[in-house]
């Protein structure tokens, strides 16, 4: 299809430059300088003309478009780069016509300018990826697909494409005849391209389950991966620290080995609190009557002991020897502290209120009683989760002393001091 399109371009070349007068079939020296001269200002006013029409036509297009277009555009210089193979496709027409006296002149001639025309087609093609990319990549589809992976594939098919052309060009053979002989050289590819081959694989797999894109926070601790994803690419996912180092990924690492990736926490628009408090066991004990006045003027604290009031009164009614603490059921210092903490984590104004909000006591250990705090922060943001988590624990340890409750510790030196007395003189 080509060779036909070819012939009759160059026909009604011919028949054009005959109407006006000119030899083309001679083969003198003058006919060479004429058809020469004719060919190069044909070729540079067909540049000039598109370089000039196609750049306008984007300057005005720019203008009207709103978008991230105009400056990737003109950064990877499109229109250049098109308006050169104009000149090229000019010449390559009238090569038959000049050389027409010299075949080994032709011949060579043709093989340079039709390598050139491969060359600056893969530089356009490569130049409008590259524009591609860098408008899809201001826009939130980045963050779902893997587009410069998509790109890479891309630039590589053309490579492979425009490489067995060349191959064809150089040993005039058809492009067929190397697609057969590709079977053999097969196990070579995979050997050269196995990072390639598996990235890509491994790139799908990553934008189809979406389970990594540009902008999450991953933590891969196998590779001291953890921070932001900055790009992913066909063969690696580059990773910004939050020390601002960067950790290259493998791909295909990404499918076959376990990491974290915490986009659903910041998409969910809460961040977990998860810690206990560890207390002394000997200082939890049931409350009395000056305990329970000094609590019922915590306001938080008052709705729970007027409903603990009214249901232990009522389930004490018919209990003989009240006197007995262990008979019948009673308040304890750390069930009121529980219930304090869960209104106050209910009344805080930085914790997701229609997520997980629980003070639960866990197990006692040889370390005390563990009152755990299971909560979300309304802010995903790092520093400030911080500090919505020291502000909470800050008031639950600073508030222990006024529910007669110790938190525990391993003694420290400070500790020991205190229980040597100076000897008295």
């Amino acid at each position: 299809m080509e060779t036909e399109i070819r012939r009759g371009l160059r026909h009604r070349l011919v028949d054009t430059l005959q109407q006006w007068g000119l030899p083309v079939e001679s083969s003198d020296w003058q006919t060479f300088v004429v058809l020469a001269l004719v060919a190069v200002m044909v070729a540079w006013i067909g540049h000039a003309i598109l370089k000039r029409v196609a750049g306008r036509a984007i300057d005005s297009l720019s203008d009207r478009l709103v978008g991230p277009w105009a400056g990737p555009f003109r950064q990877n210089r499109v229109v250049e780069k098109t308006a050169i193979i104009v000149p090229l496709v000019i010449l390559d027409l009238f090569t038959p016509l000049v050389f027409a006296a010299w075949p080994w002149w032709d011949h060579a001639a043709t093989v340079l300018l039709e390598l050139l025309i491969i060359t600056s087609v893969v530089r356009l093609v490569f130049a409008v990826l590259d524009t591609i990319q860098a408008v899809a990549l201001q826009s939130p589809v980045s963050r779902r697909l893997p587009v410069q992976s998509f790109v890479q594939l891309g630039k590589l098919f053309l490579f492979l494409v425009a490489s067995i052309l060349v191959i064809s060009l150089l040993l005039d053979k058809s492009p067929l005849y190397l697609l057969s002989g590709l079977g053999v050289a097969t196990g070579l590819l995979l050997l050269v391209f196995r990072d390639t081959i598996l990235g890509f694989v491994a790139g799908v797999q990553l934008a189809a389950n979406r389970m990594v894109s540009r902008g999450d926070w991953v933590q891969m601790d196998k590779y001291g991966a953890d921070g932001d994803v900055i790009e992913v690419s066909l063969t690696t996912v580059k990773v910004q620290n939050f020390d601002k180092t960067i950790t290259m990924i493998p791909a295909h690492a990404m499918v076959s080995d376990a990491f974290r990736n915490w986009r659903g926490m910041q998409e969910s628009g809460g961040r977990r609190i998860k810690r206990a408090l560890l207390l002394d066991l000997h200082s939890v004990r049931f409350l009395d009557e000056s305990l329970f006045e000094r609590l019922d003027e915590i306001e938080l604290l008052r709705p729970h002991l007027a409903n603990k009031r009214k249901e232990l009164t009522e389930a004490n009614a018919e209990v003989p020897h009240l006197e007995q603490p262990a008979n019948g059921r009673r308040l304890t210092n750390l069930g009121c502290f529980r219930a304090y903490l869960q209104a106050y984590l209910e009344h805080h104004p930085m914790v997701h209120k229609e997520m997980t909000l629980m003070v639960r006591q866990l197990a006692p250990t040889e370390n005390g009683v563990p009152l755990e705090i299971y909560c979300f922060t309304n802010d995903t943001r790092w520093p400030i989760y911080e500090g919505v988590q020291a502000d909470i624990f800050d008031h639950a340890l600073a508030v222990l002393s006024q529910f007669d409750l110790r938190a525990m510790q391993k003694p420290t030196g400070a500790d020991f001091r205190q229980m040597v007395r100076p000897e008295s003189h």
